[in-house]
This record gives C-alpha cells, structure tokens and sequence, in this order.
C-alpha cells in the first residue's frame, strides 16, 4: 500500500548558515517522525499570491496536513501587542498561509496535525487567541504530562506522556471547536483535539524532539498518518 503523502508548508529561515540566500527549510526530525508513522513528507514552499493560496490545487494528490512549528505569529492577527519585544521570526507571508492553509484543512476535513506554532495557528482560526509571552516560558523543558478523557484520537496508549517543549507562547483564549485533552501543571494548554469534518488534533510540544527514543511520538503521529490513509 502506498505511503500517504503529507503536506508540510516549509519555514523562511535567514539563518542556514549552508545557505547563500533566504531558506525554506523542514526539520529533518520532523520529516524523519512522519516517515517512521508511515507517511511520506513533502515541503511545500509558503507563499500569499492567489495561485499560492489555491489549496484545491496545491494539495492534489495528499492525503494529510502537518501544520509545523517555527517564529510567532503576528499578534495583530488574535488582538495582541505587535510591540511586544519577546515577538520574533514574524513573517507575514508565512502567517498568511499558514493561517489559510489551516482553515481550508478545517473546513474540507484534510486530516490535519498541528504542532506548536501549528496549535497556534488553528486556535487563532477558530477565534481564540495566544498568551504573547509566558510568564515562565517552556523552552528546552521536558514534563510528564497526563492525558484526559478525549485524548484517544491521539493514539497513545499510556495516560501520561512525556513531552519535549521549546515556546514562550501558549493558548490563552480556546478557540471554538477546540477540546483541551491534556495540560501542564502550570495550566498550560498542551494537547486538543479539533471538531472538524476530518481527523484534527494539535499538541504544543514537538514529538520530532524525541521520536528515536520514546514510541509514544511516533504513535502520536502514526494516529495521524492512519487517518490520512482513510
């Protein structure tokens, strides 16, 4: 049976110090996590043109979306201060198709996977809005966090789970649609799932941190890739 081929919108980056001009970049761990879960990843180059933002025809031919993380949104775009100094990496392209690409996913049932910025992105698309900066941010932290009922679209089998977190930004307001299935102890939202037509779930860590060593994550994903067969 063919692999399902997931969709990934790639990352402007200004800092791959391989590069000789402006990238558009994939984790390799991100990649590496889908392929072991049994999806083919592909990058998608972002853009905010008419022809960029056709999603019927861009997405011809793939069975799931993975939203990824990377820089902040502009909080222009949930009611935020744009002035905050802790904002970084906003690109306005990227937030424009970023956020598209999420709503149409949404609205036509594309199965889709949000991580970190990812979460973000579906949470401002369905009204909600983000903490700008954290009061104690959860960069490089590692927690155990426990899963509530609701969690089993999710598709790991323990109750608890340990995650691998890098943001200073978190869920403030839900957005509609959206159930918390997990938190940390500070309260922070740390996993959803998403009333939409298709599979939708988000997490706020990032699964690719520790995929080589914890099943877990790939399980996390793997629930993704089987509902992007379908």
């Amino acid at each position: 049976m063919p692999r399902p081929r997931i969709a990934i919108l790639g990352r402007f980056t200004e800092s791959a110090s391989a590069l000789r001009y402006r990238g558009v970049v994939s984790s390799r761990a991100l990649l590496e996590v889908v392929w072991a879960a049994g999806g083919d990843p592909v990058t998608l180059l972002p853009g905010d043109s008419p022809e960029a933002l056709d999603w019927d025809a861009r997405l011809a031919g793939f069975e799931g979306v993975l939203l990824a993380g990377g820089g902040d949104l502009d909080p222009r775009h949930y009611g935020g201060d744009p002035e905050d100094p802790s904002v970084y990496d906003v690109d306005d392209v990227q937030d424009r198709a970023d956020l598209s690409l999420a709503a149409y996913c949404l609205d036509r049932g594309v199965p889709v996977l949000a991580v970190c910025r990812g979460l973000h992105v579906v949470n401002v698309v369905r009204g909600g809005t983000l903490v700008v900066d954290m009061p104690e941010n959860h960069r490089h932290v590692v927690q155990a966090v426990a899963l509530d009922e609701g969690a089993d679209v999710l598709g790991l089998a323990d109750r608890t789970v340990t995650i691998s977190c890098y943001h200073h930004q978190a869920i403030d307001r839900l957005g509609d649609g959206l159930t918390v299935v997990a938190r940390a102890d500070d309260g922070t939202v740390e996993a959803v799932v998403v009333d939409a037509p298709g599979w939708a779930a988000g997490v706020q860590w990032h699964p690719e941190d520790t995929w080589a060593d914890d099943p877990s994550q790939v399980a996390l994903v793997s629930a993704f890739v089987r509902a992007a067969r379908r």
